[in-house]
C-alpha cells in the first residue's frame, strides 16, 4: 500500500477496499463502527493528475478559491454532517489550524451538497471557526477526492497536492504532524 512504510502510525493492514467497504456500510447504515472510526489510509497525490481548480464560496457567499492560497499551505477536509468521522475530527482540525496559523496554514472544510440549515444546526450543536465551504453540487468533491469521507488533501505552498487522507484522523496527533511538518519548509529564494 502507498505511504504505509513511510508512515509509521499509519494503521497496518486496513485496504484501500476495507476503507470504502467499511465507510460506504457505515455511511448507509448511518452507523460507524469502531474499526472503521479509527481507520485512515494515507496516498499520495498522483503527480500525473492534474491538479483540479477549486473556487467555492463560503457560508456568507464570499468566493474562495484555491489560487489565491498560494504561498501557504492548505489543508482541504472535504466532509458532510452526517458522517460521524467527519464530526469525530472536525475539533482536531480546528486545533491544528489555531496551532498553525503563524505558519501560514490554511485549513478549511468542504461540505458535500448539504443545503445551509442542515450545516447551520451542525453548527449550533458543535461550533467550527475553520472556514466552511461549500461544494453544492458535490463537483469539487468528486475532482478531488474518491468520495470516501471524510477526505483531506495536503497542498503545499506551491498549490501542488501532496497527500490525501482517506478517513478520520487525529489532526493534532504525531501521524499528522509528520504529514504536515514537510509542507511548513520554506524553500529559499
Amino acid at each position: 500500500m502507498p505511504a504505509m512504510g513511510k508512515f509509521p502510525d499509519v494503521r497496518r493492514g486496513v485496504t484501500r477496499r476495507q476503507l470504502l467497504k467499511g465507510s460506504t456500510a457505515a455511511i448507509g447504515l448511518g452507523l460507524v463502527s469502531a474499526s472503521v472510526q479509527a481507520a485512515y489510509l494515507v496516498k499520495p497525490w498522483d503527480a500525473r493528475k492534474p491538479v483540479p481548480k477549486l473556487e467555492l464560496n463560503d457560508l456568507a457567499g464570499k468566493p474562495w478559491n484555491l489560487a489565491s492560497a498560494r504561498g501557504q499551505v492548505v489543508v482541504m477536509n472535504f466532509w458532510a454532517t452526517w458522517c460521524e468521522p467527519c464530526r469525530a475530527e472536525m475539533p482536531s482540525l480546528e486545533l491544528m489550524a489555531q496551532r498553525l496559523e503563524r505558519d501560514e496554514v490554511s485549513v478549511v472544510a468542504i461540505n458535500y451538497q448539504e443545503p445551509l440549515p442542515a450545516i447551520r444546526r451542525f453548527l449550533d450543536v458543535q461550533p467550527v471557526t475553520l472556514p466552511i465551504l461549500l461544494d453544492r453540487d458535490g463537483a469539487a468533491t468528486m475532482a478531488w477526492t474518491p468520495r470516501v469521507f471524510p477526505s483531506t488533501v495536503l497542498i503545499d505552498r506551491k498549490g501542488q497536492p501532496q497527500q490525501i487522507v482517506l478517513g478520520e484522523l487525529d489532526w493534532t496527533g504525531s501521524v499528522a504532524r509528520e504529514l504536515v511538518a514537510p509542507l511548513l519548509v520554506r524553500q529559499k529564494a
